[in-house]
């Protein structure tokens, strides 16, 4: 893709989240994108949003489960951009008509205390530099259609990624927790999270590249190579330990983490 081309793409999906309308795969419109082409058309639509008044307050991590690598058969995790305008309160309501198609996950989120950087970063550095960790919800959307009606071919990991890895928003609970905590184990920090009071689905950390710091290791060497940090103050969404769960209109959810604390949100 040429560069133009990415910044065409960008506008196609700043387009379809404006209007509610979901847009043509972009796989489909440039069969020949690559992962980099993709991570391009990323930063020209958060470019085009930091140039409208918005501001970055960190990133997300997502595709670290070996379930989902599988599925889209890839080998690595991808990453998005989080904008403040995607940060929610613990247990506010998403207004109607917000998002086109928002689901949820659990995860473990990292707050940093300082910037972390550096293709040699190590899992101590991680630790170093983050703040604090807390329970968390991630909202998904979509701005791009899951499955071409025409062919019926389904999104692919460069449409993902080029829609910002589909990041939508954020939601803390409201504890924290340091990562020196002799009792805290990120990989048996868990979930049970409910739909309207029903359970639809438990995870565990280990889930996330068999360790949440190892997700955040890794986004810090990848960002290295473009020049980029994990700056201090950012949130960091270390990746889903569950599969996405659909939250139509009056969906109520609620993230029972344990003794790690507990995060909601409810779409009108």
């Amino acid at each position: 893709m040429t560069p133009d081309q990415h910044q065409a793409a960008a506008r196609t999906l700043l387009q379809a989240e404006r209007t509610g309308s979901q847009c043509a795969l972009l796989s489909r419109s440039y069969p020949d994108m690559t992962l980099e082409d993709a991570y391009a058309v990323q930063q020209a639509l958060v470019h085009q949003k930091l140039s409208e008044g918005r501001r970055k307050i960190g990133w997300k991590i997502g595709l670290t489960s070996r379930a989902m690598q599988q599925a889209l058969n890839i080998t690595t995790p991808d990453s998005g951009v989080l904008l403040d305008d995607m940060l929610f309160e613990n247990g506010a309501v998403v207004p109607s008509g917000r998002f086109i198609q928002p689901r949820v996950e659990a995860e473990i989120a990292f707050v940093m205390k300082a910037p972390l950087a550096g293709v040699d970063c190590t899992r101590e550095d991680v630790i170093n530099a983050t703040d604090y960790v807390a329970p968390a919800l991630e909202i998904l959307d979509t701005r791009i259609l899951r499955q071409d009606p025409e062919t019926g071919q389904a999104r692919i990991i460069t449409d993902t990624v080029s829609d910002n890895a589909a990041n939508a928003g954020v939601v803390l609970g409201a504890e924290r927790h340091t990562l020196g905590e002799t009792t805290l184990d990120l990989r048996w920090t868990g979930a049970i999270v409910r739909r309207n009071g029903t359970v639809e689905e438990t995870g565990l950390g280990a889930g996330v590249l068999d360790d949440p710091v190892t997700s955040v290791l890794w986004l810090a060497q990848r960002l290295a190579e473009y020049g980029q940090t994990i700056e201090a103050g950012d949130i960091v969404l270390s990746g889903s330990f569950i599969r996405p769960i659909e939250c139509p209109s009056g969906a109520d959810i609620f993230a029972d983490f344990g003794p790690f604390g507990s995060v909601s949100i409810q779409f009108a």
